[in-house]
């Protein structure tokens, strides 16, 4: 997986968010804005990407998108929980309809307890309130494939949610065509009601 997946991935992504009016906005730790670069690289990306934070430090992680500080306290940079919050603050403050956060331990060092050089962790939430989370140990195969394996595990799963309100829109297929027998039948209730005005001005 090198940069032609994601360039492939990129332009896929962002025909589809295109077609569907969504527009992105991506957090990034170690893979320092990454991400942003590989959807940005694709001409006419305007009309989708909105804009990246590289929240690289525990400051900016806490300035630029509202992690709390007790998260990165309790659960530490490189967790479910600060990614989370990392994509649910872009979400919020670029006020847009989907966001990707990747926190992680690209190498050589940085490796802690639990917490090997290659461990990332992945977030993307969507406007309507789904979240997702993945977990990836890519293990000590070097700073830049730790890093240009994320950046293509990320466009993943923006896809995934681009395509998810496709799922909800399927009930409200069904339930208008459960509405339409009601629709046909209404015209011949009026048609009943206008045949007695017109006996009385034969």
């Amino acid at each position: 997986m090198g940069g032609s997946d994601a360039r492939a991935l990129s332009r896929s992504l962002l025909d589809l968010c295109r077609m569907r009016k969504l527009t992105i906005a991506t957090a990034e730790s170690c893979t320092g804005g990454l991400v942003a670069g590989a959807l940005t690289d694709i001409p006419g990306s305007s009309d989708v990407i909105d804009r990246g934070f590289v929240t690289y430090s525990n400051d900016a992680k806490r300035a630029m998108l509202g992690v709390e500080a007790s998260t990165l306290t309790n659960f530490g940079a490189v967790s479910k929980e600060t990614a989370t919050a990392m994509a649910i603050g872009a979400l919020e403050r670029a006020d847009v309809d989907l966001a990707v956060a990747i926190t992680g331990i690209a190498g050589p060092g940085g490796a802690t307890p639990g917490k090997p050089v290659g461990l990332v962790h992945f977030a993307a939430a969507a406007r309507d309130g789904r979240i997702i989370h993945r977990e990836h140990r890519f293990g000590a195969i070097g700073r830049s494939a730790v890093r240009q394996r994320s950046v293509v595990e990320a466009l993943r799963m923006l896809m995934d949610l681009a395509r998810g309100p496709q799922v909800a829109a399927k009930p409200q297929r069904a339930a208008a065509s459960r509405l339409r027998p009601r629709v046909t039948r209404s015209p011949r209730r009026h048609a009943v009601k206008r045949r007695p005005p017109r006996s009385p001005r034969g």
